[in-house]
């Protein structure tokens, strides 16, 4: 049964994709070559920007480590207070 459902449903995307026709090109970037390369310079600058927060999310990560296995983070219990 569900073979049959799975062949069915194959069958009719075919079907609706065959009916379409042809679809016209659309350019997704722009022609000129500056616009093209302001684009892809703003890709870079993007990707290099997520990069970096990953970079910095895996310090701040290991130094949070840090700090819990050298225990500085609990508190002592016959500390002094100042008043």
């Amino acid at each position: 049964m569900p073979r049959v459902l799975l062949i069915v449903l194959f069958l009719l995307i075919e079907a609706t994709a065959l009916c379409s026709g042809a679809e016209p090109n659309v350019e997704v970037f722009p022609a000129a070559p500056y616009d093209r390369h302001i684009i892809y310079q703003a890709l870079i600058f993007f990707w290099i920007g997520i990069i970096g927060l990953i970079v910095i999310i895996a310090m701040k990560l290991r130094e949070i480590k840090r700090v819990q296995n050298m225990g500085i983070d609990e508190e002592e219990k016959n500390a002094p207070f100042l008043d």
